[in-house]
Formats: structure tokens, sequence, C-alpha cells
């Protein structure tokens, strides 16, 4: 398989045109014409190494003896790789994108590390920065790093990243320790995502140190890692050796504190199976926090990269251009994590799974206080909770100095985290894990008590009593301070909020997610309703739902309209936005000439009107509305190349279906393709595939004549289908060139490639081009079932050579054949002998 290119490795037996690299062309065309006489070959280039093959699949074309690639015969360069299958509304980002349109990353700037992305990926157009030092070929995983971290949805609106606005550098991971920090600064780079590994490491090493040293030296720059997709797997040293499931990060530079290490859950929020565990070799929590990622922790750490810009955006907004402390910003984020598997912290989910949309009210409302600790200083943050709150949440994150490489333990300034009720005087710890070496005692709840570990801390109180609390940081030990640190915390009333759908969501017809947060009592159900926009009375979807679930799955109705959606618990709803449901408009060519293109796509029931759009110098923009469904672009439209359409639904736009290259999409001037059944047949038969019938008042097939010029041979008038069949009866046996010309409705002609094809009667052979310059190949072409044997004699009967032959086209060499008159007598298994005479010059 890994002969073939991607898109024939889903379906390798599937017979179709096949373009095939070759170690040695004559070799392999000698075996195609012993192993496989059907396939028709076809040279392309000089040395003979690259043809087209018709009549072999690719699995046969693999296995073939000196095949070194194996690729689709009409494959064309395509600039990006799309994204269809990122459902960012399982972290909330998408109602992210909803509530605060104006939170894009506009103004950062974040550098993926890794391969180099592709600049040219049009959800990445016009916000690389300096991309003329792109190393190549691009990374494909690079670029889909890039944009699930800040794609602008360009070219499908499942694709979106997390800040489609944000600035995106490239950085090379050959190189493990930290990028330069004066060029990071030059730069600009606030969030640097990190989606690799190296075999799983249990140590404080010298990148881990780095790593923390650079954290202190800009505390503005948070590194995001992928925590590794080993997580069956056991470490092969260190404290937790031998215990599979646990401390399997992949590289000592994870075993960071100041980073920030991210894990992968599946669409429903149980953790990925090979999403890789902590405990850090010290017992540290690791990873801190997970995210869906569709294809792993890669993927994970991307969307919270991406995340990570908008929050340094709110903040920046909000502080007059200052950027936040990345502390300020892993607070944020982990104080605001939905808790997954067991009660509170867990190796395996650390403080829970990313809600974007948690932080980023979070860091909106300014729940976050900031300060430093010496040896032995309190400092208390007081907080005032209203009565019927569901949880009282804070977390405690500092940079912490970097420890010693290979330290027994990393951390070096220890700060502890204490909630007091003021009226009260009870007092509530950090949430805290064993680190015991032992499977169980890794497995075991969290229990409260002191943490002498990790510097984030967490306290969480279930069902707090209203009133005055305080928040006390404590300097427990600060051998290297004073310790600056940040505090965030949030309290959370009963409430339900959708995140899918939400205002600019399109769903399509088919089963879909429906996601909600709820903050609640476990085991609350509601009933799920349903309602088209302007249509009296609700439709019950569903009786009881289980709120705590937080999704459940709808068959949506195929049809073109605005609706809603509600959950009813009590005498609680709780309504969605209001969002559309329509199928996503195909967009095709019917052709593509050097003056203008046709653009179509099929009609969708209940839909009026579409918006086109053209890709503009980084989005899409939008170009026209039509009732139709073509539009005809002029040659100053066509700059754009890429274009998108979307249905208009109750008077609001949807989301456009896939965006698409028009030049890339199989059809020319019309044409899709113009091909001869049979190369070689006693009557010469062509079909032709058009992308479109629009606007066309004829269609003619032209033969070359000896001179060069082309002569009508036969018309189809009027021309009411795109895929249609022509045919030729020559006076006489030979080679000849054709081609369609197609007469438009304004008197404008297109043409087709020429193609060529041999008349030639069954049984019968000719050979090409008569005469031959000495040394250059002869053709010879056969009408002929089996092996044809081909001797050269002389003019005087001498002989010369011989060779046998099978398939329909071969070579035969004339090198050192003198210049005359040769007599070639072929011999086919079904026929007489037959003398054709050739003039050698």
């Amino acid at each position: 398989m890994a002969k073939l290119a991607p898109n024939l490795q889903t379906a390798p037996d599937v017979p179709r045109p096949l373009r095939v690299r070759v170690t040695n062309g004559p070799a392999f065309r000698q075996w195609a014409h012993q192993h496989q006489p059907a396939a028709r070959l076809n040279q392309l280039g000089p040395d003979g190494s690259t043809l087209t093959v018709v009549g072999l699949t690719a699995a046969q074309l693999a296995a073939a003896p000196g095949v070194e690639f194996v690729d689709v015969a009409d494959r064309r360069a395509h600039e990006e790789r799309r994204l269809s299958n990122s459902d960012i509304s399982v972290n909330a980002i998408s109602a992210v994108h909803a509530r605060f349109p104006g939170l894009t990353g506009q103004g950062l700037t974040a550098s993926v590390k890794e391969g180099a992305f592709d600049p040219d990926d049009i959800d990445l157009k016009g916000r690389a920065v300096n991309p003329s030092t792109f190393a190549k070929p691009a990374s494909d995983h690079a670029t889909a790093m890039a944009t699930l971290l800040g794609g602008a949805g360009n070219s499908d609106a499942l694709g979106r990243g997390a800040a489609r606005g944000v600035r995106l550098a490239t950085s090379d991971f050959a190189r493990l320790l930290p990028d330069d920090a004066t060029q990071l600064t030059q730069a600009g780079i606030s969030v640097q995502n990190h989606s690799y590994g190296v075999g799983i490491e249990n140590y404080y090493g010298l990148e881990a140190q780095a790593y923390d040293q650079q954290t202190q030296q800009l505390p503005g720059l948070l590194h995001v890692f992928s925590s590794g997709n080993v997580g069956t797997a056991a470490s092969a040293s260190g404290p937790y050796q031998g215990l599979a499931g646990f401390a399997n990060l992949s590289g000592q530079f994870k075993m960071s504190k100041n980073t920030l290490t991210v894990g992968a859950t599946d669409p429903s929020g149980q953790v990925a199976a090979l999403s890789s565990r902590g405990p850090a070799y010290d017992g540290r929590l690791k990873p801190e926090l997970v995210a869906y990622g569709e294809g792993g922790s890669s993927e994970a750490a991307a969307l919270v990269s991406g995340t990570s810009i908008l929050l340094q955006q709110q903040y920046r907004d909000q502080h007059a251009g200052a950027l936040p402390p990345a502390a300020l910003v892993k607070a944020v984020l982990l104080n605001s994590a939905d808790d997954l598997g067991a009660t509170e912290v867990d190796y395996a989910s650390g403080f829970g799974q990313l809600d974007a949309l948690g932080a980023v009210e979070t860091m909106r409302a300014g729940r976050f206080f900031s300060g430093s600790a010496a040896q032995g200083a309190d400092q208390v943050f007081r907080l005032v909770v209203p009565a019927g709150q569901q949880q009282l949440k804070a977390t405690l994150v500092w940079s912490d100095p970097a420890g010693a490489a290979n330290a027994a333990t990393a951390l070096v300034n220890d700060l502890d985290l204490e909630l007091v009720a003021v009226g009260t005087g009870q007092r509530w710890l950090p949430w805290t894990l064993s680190a015991f070496p032992r499977a169980d005692s890794l497995a075991r709840s969290a229990r409260r008590r002191p943490d002498h570990r990790n510097n984030a801390e967490q306290i969480t109180l279930s069902l707090p009593a209203a009133g005055s609390y305080e928040l006390h940081v404590r300097g427990y030990a600060v051998p290297q301070g004073p310790q600056a640190f940040s505090l965030a915390y949030e309290f959370s009333a009963p409430s339900l909020v959708w995140t899918r759908p939400v205002r600019p969501d399109n769903l399509r017809p088919g089963s879909a997610a429906l996601r909600w947060q709820w903050s609640g009592p476990v085991g609350t159900t509601a009933r799920l309703e349903y309602r088209p926009v302007g249509r009296p009375g609700w439709r019950v979807l569903a009786s009881s739902v289980a709120l705590n679930s937080l999704s459940t799955t709808w068959a949506v109705p195929d049809t073109a309209t605005l609706a809603q959606l509600r959950l009813v618990s009590g005498g609680s709803e709780f309504v969605s936005d209001t969002f559309t449901i329509a199928r996503s408009p195909a967009l095709q060519v019917g052709y593509a000439c050097p003056e203008e293109a046709l653009l179509q796509w099929p009609r969708l029931p209940g839909v009026a009107r579409y918006q086109v759009y053209q890709l503009g110098s980084a989005y899409l923009e939008p170009l026209l509305q039509t009732a139709d469904t073509a539009v005809v672009l002029g040659r100053a439209q066509l700059s754009a190349l890429y274009f998108a359409v979307a249905p208009i639904v109750g008077g609001r736009v949807g989301q456009p279906g896939p965006t698409i290259n028009y030049t890339t999409q199989g059809t020319a001037c019309y044409f899709r393709s113009f091909l001869a059944r049979q190369l070689v047949d006693e009557t010469i038969r062509f079909d032709v595939v058009l992308g479109t019938v629009y606007g066309l008042k004829t269609a003619t097939l032209e033969r070359q004549r000896p001179d060069g010029s082309f002569e009508a041979v036969q018309a189809i008038s009027p021309v009411i289908r795109p895929s249609f069949a022509f045919t030729d009866q020559p006076p006489t046996a030979a080679r000849y060139r054709y081609r369609v010309r197609l007469d438009n409705l304004a008197g404008q002609q297109f043409y087709s490639n020429v193609e060529e094809a041999f008349l030639l009667q069954a049984g019968r052979v000719q050979a090409y081009p008569n005469p031959v310059a000495a040394g250059q190949p002869l053709q010879l072409v056969s009408n002929a079932a089996g092996a044809v044997t081909v001797r050269f004699y002389d003019s005087l009967g001498r002989f010369q050579r011989e060779a046998t032959v099978e398939g329909q086209v071969n070579m035969l060499e004339t090198d050192g054949l003198r210049p005359g008159l040769y007599l070639l007598r072929v011999q086919t298994a079904s026929q007489a002998t037959q003398i054709i005479r050739v003039v050698v010059q």
C-alpha cells in the first residue's frame, strides 16, 4: 500500500485510468505485454519511466515488478488538506464564535512547531509569517494542526479552527529545545503548539528545564504540548516502570511545569484509550487538560492552543493591549474545564475537558486575581457567593523556576491554596492524588490535602452556602521568591447553555449531534422539542433526555428552514439559537474557458436564493446572490480561483458548502473527457463527457487532414445530454487524429484536446511511421489477439532480426538497420502471414 497514492488506498481494486512510475520503462512494458496483454500503455516523457495505464487496477500495478508509485491518471495538484470532520462544538469553541464573533485572534501570532505547514492552504491564506522561508514540501500534519489552531474555514464550514484571525508562524521540531527567545519575541509569538512526541521518557531533562526557563524569561508565552497517543503503554524506566496505562507521556520536554499538556477525548467526553496518561515522573498531575481531537492528542493540543489565543485577545482588549501571563491563561483554562472520569482531578483527564466558552466568560468577567507570595506570606482574596449556586471552583497556577536537571522533584517554589468560609471558619484544601507507584494507588480518587508537588492547585465546593469566602495563597517554601501567581475562580447557578446548534450553524439532513452544557442536579431529565420558525407549535423529539449526558442525536429532517430546539424540564425551558436546516450545495464546474466559467449546483428543495462566495486575500467574501442554480463568471472574477455557494433560508444566509478551485475539477472549456473507446478498431468510436450543455448549439467530430487542417465528419444538434458518442469510418487503414468542436448560441467555438486512433480491420497489422528514421522506434499496431511475430528482411531477402510482441501498440527498435527498404513478415496467431514494406531513412 505504500506504493499507492492516498486516494487509491481506499479502493485499490477499482478499474480506472492510472499513472505509474517505474524503474525501467522498456522492462515494464515487456512485462505488461507478456502478463497483461489487454492493458493499454502510453509513455509520458522521454525517459519512458512514467506511463499511463488503462486496464489494470492500482493493486495489480503495486504488485508489478519495477513499480515505484501508482497515482490517478487525472490527478491534479491541490493546495489544501480539507478538514471537514472537526466538531469544535464538543469543546464549546463554536459557541464562542457565535457569542463573541469579534474574538478571532486578530493581531496575535501563534507558532506551530513540527514540520512546516502549507502557507498556501486556503484556510491559512494571507496569515502565514514569512511564508517564503517555509521548508518544502509542506507537512500534512503541520497543516492540519495550523488549520485546527487558526483555520479560516474557507475550505469547509466544518473545518474552521479556533482562532481564524491569528497570524501563524512555523518552527522545526528537529531541535527539541525551545526556539530562540529573541526570535520568538521579535515575531510576536504568544502561543506555540507542539503536537509531536518521541518515546516515553520519565525524567526532568534539559529540554523540560529549558522550557521552564523560557516561561520565566517570557512570562506571556504559553507552550502547549500534546500528551501523546500511547495511553495503554508502560514506561520502560523511572519510578513508574512497567505500569501499563500510567506515566506514558511521549517526551521528557512534556515533564516541564510551566507548559500545558493536553490529552484527547472522544466526542462523548470519554478519554481516548490511546491518549497518554500521567503522572509525570515525580508524581505531578499530567496531562492538565483534555479536549476532543478527532485524530488524538495532536488535534486536542492544537484546539487548546487556538483557544488560548482567544483568551489572550480577550484579556488584551480589556487591558490596554497588554497580554496576560501564561500562568493566568493556564489557570482560566483549568478552572473552567468540565470534570471527567474520576471525581475531581485524575491522571487521565487532568483538571477536565476544555470548555472554551466557560474560559472566555471567566476572562471576560475578570474572575481572576494576580499576586505574588514570599516565604511564609499569606495573600487573601475575598469572594461573595450568591445563593443557589451549584459549585464554587478556584484554581491557582504559577510559573515555577526551572528545577535542576534530573531532579527527583521538579517543584522549586511551593505555594499553598486554601478556601475559608468567613462566617463559619470552615476550610477546604486542594484536590491531590496519590503518587505511589502502584496502579491501584494511582487510580485512587483525589483527596483534599496540601499539595507539595504541583504548580497548579484546585479547590471545588459543591452547593456552597451563600456568603463570603476567602481564598488564601501562602508561600509554603519559596527559596527563589517572591513568586508571582494567578488565581481563577467561578461559581455557577443551575443553567443550561446550548453549544450546538448555535446561531451560525447549519444542520444538514441526517444524523446530527446536539450538545449543551448543564449546571444542575444529576439525574435531571427534559423533553426535547423542535420547531420550524414561522410554524405553530413544538414537535416532541424525545420525551426524556438526561441533561447531564450533555448531548444527544437527532435525525434532522430533509427540509430547508430556519428552526429552533428546546429542552423543557419542570417549569423551565431552554431554547436554542435560531439555526438553519439545509442540504450542503455541491458546487460544480460546467465549463472553465479562458474568458469565462460556468459554476452550477443542484437546486435545493425549499431554497429560492443562493449566496455565491469567492476567496479574497484571506477569507471567503460575498460575490453575488442569485435565484438561479448557475452563474457565469467573467475573466475579471476568475482570478479568485476558489468559490463556494450557500443557501439563503428564511432570509438568512446559511453555511456554504465545500469550496472548490474551479480550475482543478476535471472540466476544462466544457470538456470533462474525450477518449477513444478502443485505440485500434474496425470502426473508430469516441466517448465525450461535458461538464454542461448550457448555451451549446452543436457538437462536431473533426478529423485531421494530411495538411494539418480539420474536417467535420459527424455533428450532433441540438446538444441535450452531457454524455454522447461519435463514430467514424475513414476510407483507409491508418492512424488518425480527431478533436471535437463545440459551437454555442453566441457563435463561439470551443475545442477538445486532440486524440489519435487507428483504423484497422480485425486480424490486421500496420507499422507507423513509414518511412521511419534509423534508430527511432517503429510502432507496430495490431488488431489481432495473442502474440505477434515480426521478422525483418532487407530488400535482397536477407534475414535481419526477429521480435515477438503482444498488445495493440508496440515499439520495435530500428537501431543498427541501414537506410533502405525492408520487408516485415508478420505472423499472428489466427491470420495468414502479412508483408509490410517499411522504409528506413
